[in-house]
């Protein structure tokens, strides 16, 4: 079985039982590890994946042909992606500071850049300027170095950007909770339609309460994939997006996926979604 996830330790951790055939009676799987602005485009234009780490904001172009799993991705509370700038941390408090500027994405299919124009929207007068797509860990070194005016930072950027001299310009995950009350939906699990979706969840879930019940077991294989971090960030990583929507998405993983959706499309920024498609099509697990 062919499966895309990113290098991140959240996908890592979770993956790790399964990938290394630890799940007995597991098909084995065939891993291509990627950033998520690939991942998007790869369940868009390949065909050969049969399971996918992509952002909430992709599922519109692809539900179609693939199924949002309900276990395995990241949803959460206190993990949004920031908004940083360089300079004077009082004189970058502003919002509308950002008018006409050059800001570093890492992709423009991301739960992050949605979650960015929707913010922006409101809040940056005129828009900003030029969007510049780029990896998430150059983000942060071209901000520091002036060649960026603003990024827009993910995953264990929330506990590293003081290194860079940087200031948090804004914590979108704090918005969007004071604003709808519901956790941020960032990354997804999906799967083929035409595959037997229930024993993909099963595998996936036991995937994940090996790596609850074992944490030591997958320490080796989060770090050779993570190498740029240490074990102590890595730790934090996965504390802050492993969590109680990794095992299950529940009505409020739903509630908060719909809503990013639907407010997505009201904005003209994504496809509208039939509500039907989010669900998950397999009654019993």
């Amino acid at each position: 079985m062919n499966i895309a996830f990113s290098p991140c330790p959240n996908d890592t951790f979770v993956f790790h039982a399964w990938v290394n055939g630890l799940l007995p009676g597991a098909p084995e799987l065939n891993v291509t590890y990627a950033d998520i602005d690939k991942t998007n485009h790869m369940a868009v234009s390949h065909n050969d994946f049969d399971v996918l780490k992509i952002s909430y904001a992709a599922l519109p172009w692809v539900l179609d042909d693939y199924a949002l799993l309900p276990c395995g991705g990241a949803l959460g509370r206190g993990c949004g992606p920031l908004v940083l700038t360089s300079g004077n941390a009082t004189s970058n408090m502003d919002p509308s500071a950002l008018s006409g500027k050059r800001v570093a994405v890492p992709s423009e299919r991301s739960t992050a850049y949605l979650l960015f124009r929707l913010w922006a929207a409101r809040n940056v007068p005129g828009g900003v300027g030029d969007i510049v797509v780029m990896p998430f860990h150059q983000i942060m070194p071209a901000v520091r170095d002036g060649s960026i005016d603003a990024g827009l930072v993910i995953h264990e950027a929330r506990f590293t950007y003081p290194a860079y001299g940087l200031h948090m310009l804004t914590d979108l995950g704090s918005w969007w909770e004071s604003d709808t009350g519901l956790p941020i939906p960032l990354g997804a699990i999906i799967a083929r339609r035409t595959l037997d979706l229930a024993s993909i969840a099963k595998w996936t879930t036991a995937s994940v309460e090996y790596a609850w019940k074992h944490p030591e077991a997958s320490q080796a294989y989060i770090m050779n994939h993570a190498q740029e971090l240490s074990p102590e960030v890595a730790q934090a990583h996965i504390n802050l997006y492993v969590n109680e929507f990794t095992a299950n998405l529940g009505d409020s993983g739903y509630a908060a996926i719909s809503a990013l959706l639907n407010r997505a499309a009201e904005e003209g920024l994504v496809p509208k979604v039939e509500p039907a498609k989010l669900m998950w099509p397999v009654h019993h697990m």
